[in-house]
């Protein structure tokens, strides 16, 4: 009898929490429902009586990335992503997956991989390529120099490949695709490149409100002179404080899986690899592996290739910040990370292809959950976690400064005892760079200047890289299309430090195969570079040269340059 009743009142205790949650679910509905209607009416008043004076309202047309047409996409979003998971797939989407969306996917997979259907559609991308090489270069065919650069990569891949024969030419090509389709959609497609550059916009502001913490820390004298240890790096704590969040919620697992297995359907990667190059766009390369931690020690050598190059070939968004204070544009940031997603697991498996078995599948994976008991304790961890890599950062800045400094004053002193003037060991590196920096597209009179900003990229970090490159824009001895290739440049985290800090990160969680981590770390370093030099030469040959114009002039001509994206919103 007491166990019947015990699970009477357990029963009705469920019945009551369902109660109280569909009752939540319900008043939340009512309430967004009640804010879009009289925001609706709002906008309509301001549409119809405001708009029309001298002084109109920010309201005043639809504005998709600032007003009524923001709160309608988002609205808009939100809802068709619960119609799609809450009535569509659990009533007719897991029967449209069976009967004709798998079938069909196996029928093409088949089809596309036999040698004749292959070759066509090799055959059809050269004639679309050529044709909008045509058009995009009709006014200046001097845009066609930016291919140089990829075509002598490419080639350099495969003349070292670690097994020319395992080359898997599907996954290459399609790569390289996705990245140049990608920045013909941000960069030459106007749509698209408003849409990035929207996205950049809410970034930078988003980012921007750490200043509000760093003011009250450090105080407005120290943030105000902006100098770099207070006014700058605080915000690392800010956007790991965020992240951490997002994973407790368990929303960066279902981000990073989508699109993980969105680039596996593309390239035909693995599913560890695939992943991680998704989640290398919005965290950093020692974050990022943590997804998979359990499964490292389980990779093959050239799974632990690709993801390193990954790493190496983007930037997290904890560091976005830093370099938006140097004037570089957050729109050309997140669109760099977005094109070398693809791109790094093409030149990966070029350069070292798999010739082992995967023991990952998408069936036996999944994704490391918070360890985190609630959302404060992920909180206070997330902002606790960014200490090291503030610190990190900071040494290895200090460090590697101290170390260039020292270099250029022994090689200027042997230079000025056989009469050889202003010559410093980064002048003489910066000329390794000169081909290359020409050939990604970059006018000759700027080539000495982006070689010795990717020079320093190289060898001390991206960091520094920028901050030269800010001089560089605010001192007008940069035209815009130089300015834009070399933000493309260097934006990827291929630097000496970044080499020692992946391979602890990934040495700690698979030391078994510590060996492993090290014999690729130097290629898929070398792998990184490349996938930044190739981005930036496709943004060579799609920028619009106006747009960029405009975006910088806009950007000098503000009264406080705190950086470039908040300049362009300020007037």
């Amino acid at each position: 009898m007491e166990s019947k009743a015990e699970h009477n009142r357990s029963n009705t205790k469920r019945r009551i929490k369902k109660v109280a949650r569909n009752t939540l679910k319900v008043g939340v509905h009512f309430v967004v429902g009640g804010y879009f209607a009289y925001a609706t009416y709002h906008y309509i008043d301001i549409e119809n009586n405001y708009c029309e004076s001298l002084n109109p309202s920010k309201l005043c047309g639809i504005q998709f990335c600032n007003g009524y047409g923001l709160l309608v996409l988002l609205l808009g979003f939100v809802y068709l992503g619960i119609l799609y998971f809450q009535v569509i797939k659990p009533t007719v989407g897991k029967s449209i997956q069976r009967k004709y969306i798998s079938p069909f996917a196996k029928w093409w997979k088949q089809f596309s991989r036999t040698r004749i259907v292959s070759s066509i559609m090799l055959l059809v991308l050269l004639i679309l390529l050529a044709v909008f090489l045509y058009f995009q270069t009709k006014e200046d065919r001097n845009k066609l120099r930016s291919l140089l650069a990829p075509c002598v990569l490419i080639l350099a891949g495969y003349a070292f490949s670690y097994d020319r024969k395992a080359i898997k030419w599907r996954t290459v090509i399609s790569g390289i695709a996705c990245q140049f389709i990608l920045g013909i959609m941000c960069l030459r497609w106007d749509v698209g490149r408003k849409i990035f550059e929207c996205i950049g916009n809410k970034v930078a502001t988003f980012l921007s409100f750490s200043d509000e913490g760093s003011r009250f820390v450090f105080g407005n004298a120290v943030i105000d002179d902006g100098i770099f240890a207070f006014a700058i790096l605080p915000v690392i704590f800010f956007f790991s404080f965020f992240i951490s969040i997002l994973h407790y919620w368990g929303v960066m697992q279902r981000i990073v899986m989508k699109l993980g297995w969105l680039i596996q359907q593309m390239l035909g990667t693995t599913v560890c690899e695939s992943v991680i190059s998704a989640a290398n766009i919005f965290l950093g390369m020692s974050e990022s592996p943590m997804l998979i931690r359990p499964y490292i020690k389980k990779l093959t050598s050239s799974e632990l290739h690709s993801i390193m190059a990954s790493g190496f070939a983007t930037v997290s968004g904890s560091v976005l910040a830093g370099y938006l204070s140097f004037g570089a544009s957050a729109a050309h940031l997140i669109t760099s990370s977005v094109m070398a997603a693809p791109a790094a697991l093409a030149f990966s498996k070029l350069y070292m292809p798999e010739t082992e078995e995967s023991q990952t599948t998408s069936k036996n994976i999944e994704l490391e959950k918070s360890e985190d008991s609630s959302i404060l304790d992920a909180a206070s961890n997330g902002a606790n976690n960014a200490i090291p890599i503030v610190a990190g950062i900071v040494a290895n800045i200090v460090a590697f400064v101290a170390f260039m400094a020292f270099l250029n004053a022994v090689v200027n002193w042997l230079c000025f005892l056989v009469g050889l003037d202003d010559i410093d060991f980064e002048w003489i590196f910066s000329k390794l760079f000169f081909p290359l920096v020409w050939a990604m597209g970059v006018p000759y009179k700027d080539c000495n200047i982006v070689a010795k900003i990717v020079a320093t990229k190289s060898i001390i970090n991206e960091f520094v890289a920028y901050e030269r490159l800010g001089e560089y824009i605010k001192s007008g001895d940069l035209d815009a299309r130089s300015i834009t290739i070399t933000t493309f440049a260097i934006c990827g985290f291929a630097n000496p430090s970044s080499l020692g800090i992946l391979i602890g990160t990934l040495s700690a969680m698979a030391p078994n195969r510590r060996y492993v981590i090290t014999s690729v770390a130097m290629r898929a370093f070398v792998v990184g570079s490349i996938v930044c030099f190739v981005s930036a030469s496709f943004a060579g040959l799609l920028l619009e040269e106006e747009e960029e114009n405009r975006l910088y002039a806009k950007y000098l001509n503000a009264p406080q340059r705190k950086n470039i994206t908040i300049a362009f919103l300020e007037r």
